[in-house]
């Protein structure tokens, strides 16, 4: 029998959202699933599911059923032939890279942290970085949700009722996810870089640097004219030992950079100073190991986040435009913005949709005002035709969303078809596409920018 317990306060990771579930269930099997969902529709309750809670808008929020799937986990098989293997959706990016290296096999591409489940990366849009790469939805081959009713529903490409692309990116606004088939590669070996550029040299290679580099990402400081450049290329090397590689990470972009973080939120008029001593801080380094070892790092600094992506043909404008606005207005912000490629798909609420597209994010330390720096950097990014993460902080309204999601409407009304009764629904998703359903659900968060 599923766990269940009575609800208590929840909060994401970040601890910028807080809600009240009325029960937290942690169901055993896909069947468990069916029983639970079966149940808050009859007792006409909500159902939000919830990962690793990485979020930093009110997605998993909720005052009815918050469901955890941390029990459906594990690689359920995989296909040495077709290269794919079939996973329970719980299961969390870690454990999976490791069940598949151990038998040599790889996912092609991931974010820079693993933490989160399978279903909550590939259904909030998570992506890497590299222009030959899509986003983590893009390696879904099926997928299997429980509907509203209870009753279980496989999705692959050439389903009718709902499109993959749909599916594959529905923020768990068309069911609950329990199992997954993707793509996977034989695991590759990679040769990791890590230097520093100048910013303006930096503009200058950047159309060599995303395309001659399999993996592409840059980490730019406010108030300073260096910027750490990170690559990832296939090499022949043998793996060599990361333990060094990973102490000084833990050392440098935790450690040292919590006591920074914390003097700055204490001392907010040193955050310049502190920006331009992270920037000098970074060295160089050359790493060889499998893909798996590489893409993720330990995040312990918290914070907020607002990410969107543009066109990226925009992306040389756009970054010399931020870069004036933080020394026109002097923000007390010493966070990099992390810049990221991603190869364009047809995924119809990807936030690469149609276009091959960078993503520009901007973080704040937990504490740290941070309205007017996102705001004014969400009208520097609005005028290059972005579109928002739909994990991360942003500000856009229903209309701008139609415009950034051509799609949109098409999703919003199999949304509509298979769950009539908004059993998936909540708040914050009532209000941001202006549905009219009614929804109780109180939920305490601080994502306005304005």
């Amino acid at each position: 029998m599923f766990l269940l317990t009575k609800g208590k306060q929840w909060t994401n990771w970040s601890e910028t959202v807080h809600s009240q579930p009325s029960k937290i269930v942690y169901p055993k099997s896909i069947d468990e699933v069916c029983q639970i969902v079966k149940r808050a529709s009859d007792n006409q309750e909500k159902i939000r599911v919830v990962g690793a809670g990485h979020s930093f808008t009110p997605i998993a929020a909720t005052t009815g059923y918050l469901m955890s799937l941390d029990y459906l986990a594990g690689v359920l098989s995989i296909d040495e032939h077709n290269q794919t293997a079939e996973v329970l959706a719980g299961t969390r990016l870690y454990d999976l890279t490791t069940q598949l290296a151990a038998k040599g096999f790889a996912q092609e591409n991931l974010g820079d942290i693993n933490v989160q489940s399978l279903a909550g990366a590939i259904l909030t849009g998570t992506h890497g970085t590299g222009v030959k790469f899509g986003n983590i939805a893009t390696q879904v081959v099926a997928l299997t949700l429980v509907k509203a009713t209870g009753e279980l529903l496989t999705i692959t490409p050439d389903h009718q009722e709902v499109p993959l692309q749909a599916a594959a990116i529905s923020l768990g606004l068309l069911g609950v996810v329990v199992k997954v088939t993707i793509r996977i590669v034989p695991a590759p070996m990679y040769c990791y870089i890590s230097n520093k550029y100048r910013f303006d040299d930096l503009l200058n290679d950047l159309p060599d640097l995303i395309e001659e580099n399999r993996h592409f990402e840059c980490f730019l400081f406010p108030y300073s004219d260096m910027v750490q450049v990170k690559t990832m290329n296939l090499s022949e090397e043998k793996p060599r030992s990361l333990r060094k590689h990973r102490l000084s990470a833990l050392v440098m972009e935790n450690y040292a950079f919590k006591f920074l973080s914390e003097t700055a939120r204490m001392i907010p008029k040193t955050s310049r100073s502190i920006s331009r001593l992270s920037a000098r801080a970074i060295g160089s380094s050359i790493v060889y190991a499998k893909s798996h070892d590489l893409f993720a790092t330990q995040r312990r600094v918290k914070f907020r986040e607002m990410e969107y992506s543009i066109p990226l043909e925009y992306l040389i404008e756009a970054l010399a435009a931020m870069k004036a606005k933080i020394e026109q207005m002097k923000y007390n912000v010493h966070f990099p913005i992390e810049v990221r490629i991603v190869k364009g798909d047809d995924i119809w609420l990807s936030t690469a949709y149609g276009r091959n597209s960078a993503f520009i994010a901007i973080h704040m330390y937990k504490g740290m005002a941070f309205k007017q720096f996102f705001y004014d950097m969400d009208q520097v990014l609005t005028a290059y035709q972005a579109r928002p993460h739909w994990g991360k902080m942003h500000e856009m309204k229903l209309s701008q969303l139609h415009s950034a999601f051509p799609k949109l409407h098409q999703f919003l009304d199999i949304r509509k078809h298979v769950d009539p009764e908004g059993v998936f629904l909540n708040s914050y998703f009532t209000s941001l596409f202006e549905l009219n359903i009614e929804d109780k659900l109180t939920v305490s968060h601080s994502s306005t920018l304005k």
